[in-house]
C-alpha cells in the first residue's frame, strides 16, 4: 500500500490544489482536500495477526521437529519431549512479535480481524480530528468543506461545518465520495479528485455563492497524513 505523501506526483498535486481554487472562485466556501495513508492503527488487529502466525509457526514446528527422546543414557527408561515448555515458549514469543511486526509493515494482514464498523469508527475520528486541525471550524462564515480520504480502509468522509450542515446533509456528498472512490479504483485519482472538487465547488455555489471581498481563509494544497 502506498503512503500518502507518495501518492500523488508534485504535478497531480499541483493540479488539485488548482482544482480547488478554481472552486473557491465561485463560492464563499473553504475547501479543504486530506489524504491520509491510514486513519487507525488498529492495535488490537495487530495483536490477533501476531497471535494467529505464533499459532501457525508453533504448529509447524510441532510437525516438523516434535518428538519423544530418551533421557538419561540408552538404557534408560526416561522420556521427554524434544520440544519442552522453554522452546515452545519462545517459539510463541518470537511468533507472536514477528507476526505483529509484519502486520505494521504490511496493514493488509491486519483486515480479516477488523470489522466493517471498527474502521467506519476510525475513519469518523480521524475525519473529525483532520477538520479540527487544518482550522475549518474557525472560518468566518462557518463554510468550511473538508474532503477527507484514507487509503488503507479506502473511504472517503465530507463534512462541512455548521453552516453548511444547515443546508445540505450528507446524501449531498455522496456523488462526490462516488467520484473519488471510482477514480482511485480505475487508476484515475487525481483525475477523480480534481472532479470531486469541481463539483463540490459548484454545489456550495448554488448555496454559498461568492461574496464581494471575500478572503482566502484556509491555503488550497492537499494536506498529507502519513
Amino acid at each position: 500500500m502506498k503512503r500518502a505523501s507518495t501518492f500523488f506526483t508534485e504535478v497531480e498535486r499541483s493540479a488539485i490544489s488548482q482544482a480547488v481554487q478554481e472552486a473557491e472562485e465561485k463560492t464563499s466556501g473553504e475547501i479543504v482536500t486530506v489524504l491520509a495513508t491510514a486513519s487507525g492503527r488498529y492495535d488490537r488487529a495487530e495483536d490477533l495477526f501476531g497471535l494467529t502466525f505464533a499459532l501457525v509457526v508453533l504448529i509447524l514446528c510441532w510437525a516438523l521437529f516434535q518428538d519423544v527422546r530418551s533421557v538419561g543414557g540408552e538404557w534408560s527408561t526416561g522420556q521427554a519431549l524434544a520440544l519442552g515448555l522453554v522452546p515452545v515458549l519462545v517459539i510463541i514469543f518470537a511468533g507472536f512479535s514477528l507476526g505483529a511486526a509484519m502486520s505494521t509493515w504490511i496493514p493488509a494482514f491486519k483486515l480479516p480481524f477488523l470489522t466493517r464498523k471498527e474502521i467506519e469508527a476510525e475513519v469518523d475520528r480521524s475525519a473529525a480530528g483532520a477538520f479540527q486541525r487544518f482550522r475549518l471550524r474557525g472560518t468566518a462564515a462557518a463554510t468550511g468543506v473538508l474532503i477527507y480520504i484514507s487509503l488503507f480502509e479506502r473511504m472517503v468522509r465530507v463534512i462541512g461545518d455548521d453552516a453548511i450542515a444547515r443546508k445540505l446533509d450528507q446524501a449531498y456528498w455522496e456523488q462526490i465520495n462516488a467520484l473519488i472512490i471510482d477514480g482511485i479504483r480505475s487508476g484515475r485519482a487525481a483525475e477523480g479528485l480534481q472532479q470531486a472538487i469541481a463539483q463540490c465547488g459548484d454545489l456550495l455555489a448554488e448555496y454559498f455563492p461568492i461574496e464581494p471581498g471575500d478572503v482566502n481563509e484556509l491555503t488550497n494544497e492537499l494536506r498529507i497524513i502519513d
